[in-house]
């Protein structure tokens, strides 16, 4: 059965916890119609139903195209259309670049580069043949730096900022939107056990604000806070010695952070490791 949209029709990826459950929530209550997708489906269900307004649940898996075009279709059969993709599903494994699991590191370039390019490609050419929308990606400002113990996670951000970079321009003129979040460190299981610098930890409700606005006034890099913005231009003025003594004091070092701790032992057991976790752990 389909029903008529009486606000913007938004998917959400990795919706059913931490940031993308306040994305679609604070979404919700301006009135568009939010579609959730996860892995873990029967939490995107209580989600769904314990929000207010229009938000359904539906299976998704972004690291599979067939489950990723299998969502966007049953959003347009419900709604009829669709007019936003939020991209925020993410795993992170921390610790010593040299002790990293490979499991983790195909993870994360699964989930967090990966599935990212697959959201764009199944969605910007629909929006682009309809004349307009939006595609925001909540990424992190591991997109700009690169932390100690992120070696990875912060070369998939970076590299989904050069892919939405490029993106960006393919679409120029065509009406599609394209808006990458750059979050600190914020205070979701993703993040469990790890050090927030020089920065305060922020909460999924910062980050879900910030996705609203845009969505609202479409800019395309939005740092939070936007210090780190400040941070990045500023020291990329400097030279390379005076650089690294400026970050190496205001950027978290997490192999410290998580030394000789299992704090994060459960997390990344179940989002890196266990193939029926969906990469929904913003």
């Amino acid at each position: 059965m389909t029903e008529t949209p009486t606000g913007p029709i938004v998917a959400v990826t990795g919706g059913a916890q931490g940031i993308g459950r306040e994305i679609a929530r604070q979404l919700a209550a301006t009135g568009a119609r939010v579609a959730i997708g996860d892995r873990d489906l029967e939490a995107a269900r209580v989600t769904a139903a314990e929000l207010p307004g229009h938000v359904r649940a539906f299976p998704l898996d972004v690291t599979d195209t067939r489950s990723f075009r299998e969502f966007l279709a049953e959003v347009t059969g419900l709604w009829g259309s669709l007019d936003v993709l939020v991209n925020n599903a993410g795993v992170m494994w921390v610790g010593a670049f040299d002790a990293e699991p490979e499991a983790a590191t195909e993870r994360m370039l699964a989930v967090n580069l990966h599935g990212v390019i697959r959201g764009v490609q199944l969605t910007a050419p629909y929006l682009r043949a309809r004349g307009g929308g939006h595609i925001v990606t909540v990424a992190s400002a591991a997109s700009k730096l690169a932390p100690p113990g992120e070696a990875t996670y912060a070369a998939t951000k970076h590299g989904v900022l050069g892919y939405l970079t490029g993106v960006r321009e393919e679409l120029r003129g065509s009406g599609v939107h394209v808006s990458v979040i750059m979050p600190g460190v914020v205070d979701t299981e993703l993040a469990i056990g790890t050090a927030s610098g020089a920065t305060a930890r922020l909460q999924p409700a910062d980050v879900a604000a910030a996705v609203v606005k845009v969505l609202q006034r479409p800019r395309f890099e939005v740092t939070l806070p936007a210090s780190i913005g400040l941070l990045v231009r500023l020291t990329g003025l400097l030279p390379q010695s005076l650089r690294d003594r400026v970050l190496r004091g205001t950027v978290p070092d997490q192999v410290e952070a998580v030394a000789h701790s299992a704090t994060r032992d459960h997390y990344e057991r179940r989002a890196l490791t266990d193939t029926t976790d969906p990469g929904r752990t913003r």
